[in-house]
């Protein structure tokens, strides 16, 4: 690599602070003063997709010093192979923590964060709060060798939650006559753990009433049907022997089992003190499967549809509804709430069916000038890619929240939620963090997960 140590700068992070450590969060949370009445609630894909949870794990326990001592073998191009391998991933990590600490939302819902697949072992992060985020990082400013130190973030609690993704199931859920991961997972994924999701907050976290519905079968969900084989005349993808077209793709001993979620779904309330009282927001996180990757049926398709309707009938209290705890019905018609997280479809793009998701954007509980109206989340970054060429068409450019396009990841709220502001993390050429997502020596632009994720972080502010 022919790295400028100066310019190299300014595509890493420089981390500065030092003694801090897990303790020191806990016994002194940066939490809002009770009279606080801005609230911003951001989600973000981050994209931090590894072999294994051990990987990623291993790279959020690197101390700030131990992280630096990386970035100067970089610079003197010193670093072994497998050293480069893990700076490019600090990289990645700094310059997502550079984009968390420039947006400063008091709640992050993060998406592909990966875990153990129990949500149990914390390792991984702990590690991103307190060797990354509570660490002052280089913000990137509009010119390569510009720097601007950002001021740390603290979150005083978090959660990380299980997840169907690499699950193995007992069935043959993909028909080539094996069971072994990714495909006969109850949500795909090379280990159990994959694809994860987790939360942070600077709000405490009202952990006893936590609900998951990681269990909730898809059959159970009225309307509902097995899928059938309906691409019967494609050469590239054969029927299974056995089958033939308009049979049910999954056993009926696998369709009994087959979760909706393909990885969770979960609805995390969290406690917010005002100047009227404590207030009660629920949070309802999930990544369901893209719309995509189909070949003989339309799983994924229908898949998505469904996890994306559980949502319009989970805030209308429908009771068909059971959580893991074997709790019926859903959210009360009273509660506030947010619909938080990359759900793979775009209301007026895409590969999917687009019903659900505009069922739910318009949904009569939800405030529609947050999806679509005023303060819908929108960036010029977005807009200027779609300009030039590099983004695909979309019906509304400066609303797309990913580098293939489409506006895929959203904050949904309950109309009750007086919202004042929103955004969408993308930096257009001329703006302030531009290089946090464009820089051709860290990787070609287009390919987020090397900079930092095909994903931007989507917010919304809430005046309570």
């Amino acid at each position: 690599m022919n790295f400028l140590k100066t310019a190299a700068a300014a595509a890493i992070s420089i981390a500065l602070l030092s003694g801090c450590n897990d303790e020191t969060i806990i016994n002194n949370p940066v939490e809002p003063t009770p009279d606080s009445t801005h609230v911003r609630f951001g989600t973000y894909n981050l994209s931090f997709d590894r072999s294994s949870f051990e990987q990623l794990a291993a790279e959020m326990a690197l101390t700030a010093p131990e992280q630096d001592e990386l970035m100067d073998k970089w610079f003197d191009e010193t670093l072994t192979e497998d050293e480069l391998k893990v700076a490019e991933k600090v990289i990645q990590i700094r310059n997502v923590a550079a984009i968390i600490q420039t947006e400063r939302p008091a709640v992050l819902m993060m998406g592909e964060f990966n875990n153990d697949g129990m949500g149990e072992n914390q390792d991984a992060i702990k590690g991103f709060r307190l060797n990354y985020l509570a660490v002052p990082q280089n913000g990137l400013g509009t010119t390569s060798a510009e720097k601007k130190m950002l001021e740390p973030i603290q979150f005083a609690y978090f959660e990380n939650f299980s997840t169907n993704t690499g699950l193995l199931s007992e069935f043959d859920l993909d028909r080539n006559g094996t069971v072994a991961l990714p495909g006969d997972a109850w949500g795909f994924g090379f280990y159990h753990g994959q694809y994860a999701f987790g939360l942070l907050s600077q709000y405490p976290i009202d952990t006893d009433n936590i609900r998951t519905f990681q269990t909730f079968k898809w059959k159970d969900m009225p309307g509902e049907t097995n899928p059938t084989i309906t691409n019967c005349d494609d050469e590239k993808y054969s029927i299974p022997q056995g089958m033939k077209c308009g049979d049910e793709w999954y056993t009926a001993e696998a369709w009994a089992e087959k979760p909706l979620s393909s990885k969770n779904h979960v609805d995390a309330p969290i406690l917010i003190p005002t100047a009227d009282g404590e207030k009660v927001v629920h949070l309802l996180l999930s990544h369901p499967t893209p719309p995509v990757f189909d070949t003989l049926t339309q799983n994924n398709k229908l898949l998505n549809r469904a996890e994306i309707q559980f949502w319009s009938d989970y805030v209308s209290n429908a009771d068909y509804i059971y959580d893991d705890a074997g709790v019926k019905g859903g959210l009360g018609l009273d509660a506030s709430f947010i619909v938080m997280g990359d759900l793979n479809a775009d209301p007026e793009n895409g590969d999917g069916f687009l019903d659900s998701i505009q069922n739910l954007m318009h949904h009569e509980r939800v405030n529609v000038l947050a999806t679509d109206g005023v303060y819908a989340p929108n960036s010029l970054g977005s807009t200027e890619c779609y300009a030039l060429g590099t983004c695909k068409e979309n019906t509304y450019p400066d609303r797309v929240t990913s580098t293939f396009g489409l506006r895929v990841d959203h904050a949904i709220p309950s109309n009750d939620l007086n919202i004042i502001d929103s955004g969408v993390f993308w930096p257009a050429s001329f703006e302030d963090g531009y290089m946090l997502m464009n820089d051709e020596r860290v990787g070609k632009w287009g390919n987020g997960k090397d900079i930092s994720s095909d994903h931007r972080l989507v917010w919304i502010e809430a005046e309570l």
